[in-house]
């Protein structure tokens, strides 16, 4: 095994700190504990609570905020970005499939929490916001945004002794900050930019002992990634860089968690210094991880005046207790790695861990007494991505999807759909959805021939791109409903499969977990969820009259998470 950056000294270090500290207290738990799509991870602790944001790109609502009291079960608690008019139009001015919200962090002050991001890829630049609220358990009291001017991404906010506020971004470059106005001191200055990787970013500034410490990811999001970081006595610099960064990287190695990096450090009530920071369970080949960047827990130690030694990502840890195991968390959300199990109705919400790509069309979907009711869009998952002259074929007027994280190597997700379609290419279905570019489909579709079953598959690597499959739906089905099933039997290949009532059901296709994994959605995660289009059919934004399907027993079961490339621990609920 090649260590590269982290040489055999330094283990030994780390492994002696974490285990005197601990001795027989040493909690074991398991990587990821934010399973599934939660990349550049940011946290901050409020008494017993930890709160962490991640990123979510062109997905809404973004921000996702998290809460747990004992770091391995996490509760959805709100979206800081969860309704369009606090951003009104940028979704829809949003071409590409990796713009929008980047890398958030979220800190505590005087009572209220601050959540600063930056929105990309829209006419004019960077967007700049800060979202705020006293009450992080609601949608509703996350603030209109404040925003400011920026051209770089991953802000980071500070607070000093003397109450001024900083604002660190790509670069590294520092400003002074006015929360209320969103003014920014100027010019930026630039006060360090890391030890040579490409990219330097994800900065996060803390003080301890009288030293601003600058921590930074560096060397791109991919196998090189690594966090690194300095110090000085002033804020403004010049800082040093530790003669043992990287202090946290996987890069050069065998291991299955590869792309570590990104991460932000806090303390538990005991004092224990924690981090969370992504990584991505993909060997070093580099080529199956369809859940994309997800969040790691690791354990370090800061001793007084001292650089913070953090131990390397595995996907079985050890380290400090572990607070004490409890699920008693505030909020009506989901915790993160549960099931679904989803009977809609009338009176039903939609749950709140459903995402849409881009904010979704207004009345596109709604719950019904049979069942969740989505209005078909003209563009299907694909469209044509980037167009301009038939914007409202690319996706960027709505895309009729829904879905949530896939957040477990082996799982069941089953949905079942009813639909009656009226016109040739009026099409309801299930997905693994990375982007517009990369997805892998199972539905029913009317064509010329009768109404049947397709498969589709779209992937930027041609060579895994399955093709197209068309059955026709069996003569002895009924008007009843039809369950339409992804399986993840093993760690590289989906199934897709189709049943009706008590009968067996039907494998229309596999295809390879690789299609949604990287390519044009090397930042993201695979969703799973349920489409409608109508296939380019009507004009504008509207199809024909018809073919709304409505979707019912909505069931996602977890089955396992691989730890290693040869090792699965059982989920809970199997």
């Amino acid at each position: 095994m090649k260590l590269l950056s982290l040489n055999l000294g330094l283990l030994a270090s780390i492994g002696a700190q974490i285990c005197t500290a601990a001795e027989a207290d040493n909690s074991s738990y398991y990587n990821p504990v934010l399973p599934g799509w939660h990349s550049d991870p940011s946290c901050t602790r409020v008494d017993d609570t930890f709160y962490c944001v991640t990123s979510t790109f062109i997905s809404f609502p973004g921000l996702p905020i998290y809460a747990s009291k004992d770091l391995i079960n996490w509760r959805l608690i709100s979206h800081a970005w969860n309704r369009g008019a606090q951003l009104p139009g940028v979704s829809w001015d949003t071409d590409e499939q990796q713009q929008g919200m980047y890398a958030a962090t979220i800190r505590h002050r005087d009572g209220e929490f601050f959540v600063i991001c930056e929105y990309l890829g829209v006419p004019g630049g960077i967007i700049g916001v800060v979202f705020r609220t006293t009450d992080p358990f609601s949608d509703e009291s996350w603030s209109d945004p404040v925003r400011f001017a920026t051209d770089r991404i991953d802000p980071d906010l500070f607070w000093d002794d003397d109450g001024k506020v900083y604002v660190a971004t790509q670069g590294i470059l520092l400003q002074e900050f006015d929360l209320e106005t969103g003014q920014l001191s100027q010019p930026p200055v630039s006060i360090w930019n890391g030890t040579g990787g490409v990219w330097p970013e994800g900065a996060h500034i803390y003080k301890r002992d009288g030293w601003y410490y600058v921590m930074i990811a560096e060397g791109g999001t991919a196998t090189d990634h690594a966090i690194t970081i300095a110090r000085a006595k002033d804020i403004w610099g010049p800082y040093d860089p530790y003669e043992n960064n990287p202090i946290l990287t996987n890069r050069g190695t065998d291991q299955y968690f590869q792309t570590v990096g990104h991460g932000d450090l806090f303390t538990d009530t005991y004092g224990n210094w924690w981090g969370l920071c992504l990584a991505t369970r993909s060997g070093p080949e580099y080529k199956h991880y369809p859940m994309g960047r997800e969040a790691v827990l690791f354990p370090a130690t800061w001793q007084e005046g001292e650089w913070p030694i953090l131990q390397p990502v595995r996907g079985e840890m050890s380290g400090w207790p572990l607070p004490i195991e409890t699920r008693d968390v505030p909020g009506d959300g989901p915790f993160n790695d549960d099931a679904d199990a989803y009977e809609f109705n009338a009176d039903s919400a939609i749950p709140k861990h459903f995402v849409y790509w881009r904010v979704p069309r207004e009345g596109s979907f709604s719950t019904t007494d049979a069942g969740l009711e989505i209005v078909p869009s003209r563009n299907n998952l694909t469209g044509i991505p980037f167009s301009k002259t038939h914007i409202e074929l690319s996706g960027q007027r709505g895309l009729s999807f829904i879905g949530r994280r896939q957040t477990h190597t082996l799982f069941h997700f089953s949905v079942d759909v009813l639909f009656s379609p009226e016109e040739v290419g009026q099409e309801a279905g299930v997905t693994v959805f990375l982007t517009q570019l990369n997805h892998i489909d199972i539905g029913l579709v009317l064509l010329d021939s009768g109404l049947s079953l397709r498969f589709r598959a779209t992937g930027t690597n041609e060579d895994e791109t399955p093709e197209p499959k068309i059955v026709p739906v069996p003569e002895d089905w009924t008007d009843a409903p039809v369950r339409l099933h992804i399986h993840a039997e093993n760690s590289e290949t989906y199934r897709l499969a189709v049943s009706q009532g008590c009968k067996k059901p039907i494998t229309i296709a596999t295809a390879s977990s690789a299609l949604v994994s990287g390519g044009s959605g090397s930042f993201v995660g695979s969703l799973l969820g349920a489409y409608a289009t109508c296939n380019g059919a009507g004009s504008g934004v509207q199809c024909p009259d018809g073919g709304v399907p409505t979707f019912q027993r909505w069931r996602y079961r977890p089955i396992a998470q691989f730890i290693a490339e040869d090792e699965a621990v059982p989920a809970e609920d199997d």
